[in-house]
Order: structure tokens, then sequence, then C-alpha cells
């Protein structure tokens, strides 16, 4: 199956290098190319994006208002957004979590890497660096960054009762930036029953993928930021 990509970013300069990258690989292949936002969602949805590579800052509309408008359409709800930033302490990274990105990725990422979170964001799992997981979500959340008026909040905490014990021990752990194997070790349970555990999560608190569970499981409280 091949990954459709769509190409989102300001400088045609860099959408050419990203495409010659992406278009050197067997198993995916650029659909479309845009210039702002609101190009962006039009093409998803025109050119039947699997993952948008999405620049966090274009003019018009930028990347996080596009991924939130690709987020908020049932018709694209299979469409997966990889933000891509200039610096990794971004402060706009968290909120383009919340607005419904599969993760984000530094420009200056190495070429496997870029192709590696194009297959995870297909995939539906979360891209998120060590540094988003330990660092940035934790520092902006402690920092006040929480739902404007708190009933995002609130609704999250209420949603986590109906999330049974292991369910919630899963959450935790996602949340800590594990995967599905390194889980399942430390619960000694097989990668497919941390799977069904995280499904079941995801489909309980109306998550979107793996990156929004990590959101939520920090702004609901269940897991409280620790910040160096």
């Amino acid at each position: 199956m091949t990954i459709r990509v769509l190409l989102a970013d300001d400088q045609a300069l860099l959408r050419s290098a990203f495409r010659v990258l992406v278009d050197s690989e067997p198993d995916m292949h650029v659909v479309a190319e845009a210039a702002d936002g609101a190009e962006a969602v039009a093409l998803a949805r025109s050119a039947k994006a699997d993952v948008v590579l999405m620049d966090i800052r274009m003019p018009g509309t930028d990347g996080l208002a596009a991924t939130r408008m690709i987020s908020a359409d049932p018709e694209l709800a299979n469409v997966r957004v990889v933000m891509l930033t200039t610096f990794e302490v971004d402060e706009y990274v968290v909120q383009s979590l919340r607005a419904g990105a599969s993760g984000f990725l530094g420009k200056g990422a190495e070429p496997d890497e870029l192709l590696n979170a194009i297959r995870i964001a297909a995939a539906g799992e979360a891209l998120l660096s060590p540094v988003a997981t330990k660092g940035l979500i934790a520092k902006f959340l402690a920092q006040g960054g929480t739902s404007d008026d708190g009933q995002e909040s609130r609704a999250h905490s209420e949603r986590l009762s109906a999330l049974t014990v292991r369910e919630r021990e899963v959450l935790v752990l996602v949340a800590g930036g594990h995967s599905n194997d390194e889980i399942a070790e430390r619960l000694e349970v097989s990668p497919l029953t941390v799977k069904t555990h995280v499904n079941r999560a995801m489909a309980k608190l109306g998550a979107r993928d793996r990156a929004q569970l990590v959101v939520i499981a920090y702004e609901s409280g269940l897991v409280r930021p620790r910040v160096e």
C-alpha cells in the first residue's frame, strides 16, 4: 500500500527537497504540494492524502489553523498530520498536538527520520520525540498550557473514570513516551494486548490518535508535569 503524502510549506525549495526524498521511496509518493494552510486543507481532500507534512509557520492560514480544520472535518478523519518546525522547542508544538497533529519533527531531522515519521503517522501511531514527550508537553502544560476555560480539561478528567485500571496504567506509560513493545515488557503482557488497551482508551477518551492520548493524560492531571 502506497502512502500518499501532501507537502505543505511556503518555501518551494524545501518542498522540492522533500518531494525528491519521499518519491525515492517505493512505499510512498507525493500527491500534491501546498504553499499555505488553506491550500493544504483543500488538497488533503482532493488529493486524498494519507499524511500531510505541515509547516507550522506559513503566511495566511498557518499550519496550526490548517491542522485544526483537517481534524474537525469528518471527511478527513483518516488524514494524519506531521507538523514541521524549525526548532523543537517551539511552544506551538503542544498546540499542534491539541489541534490534532500526530506529532512533530524538526526540519533539521535526518532523511531517515522524516521517512520514518511518515510511515509511523500513516500507521496511526504518534510521532513524539523524546524531547517532546519528556520536556515540551510537560513544560508548557505546567506553565498554564491547559484549555482556555478549563472545560476541556474537566471533560477529560470525567472521561478517565470510564477507563479500567489497566487502561489507565497503559495511558500513563504512553504519556511517558513508551512504545507498545516497551509497555508490554513492563507489564509482562503481549504487545497486541497493549495495543488493545491503547485503542480502547482512545475510543473512550475521544482521542484521534496516540498523540492525543499524551495531551489528555497531562491535561486531565493523570500524569503530572515534571519541569527541570
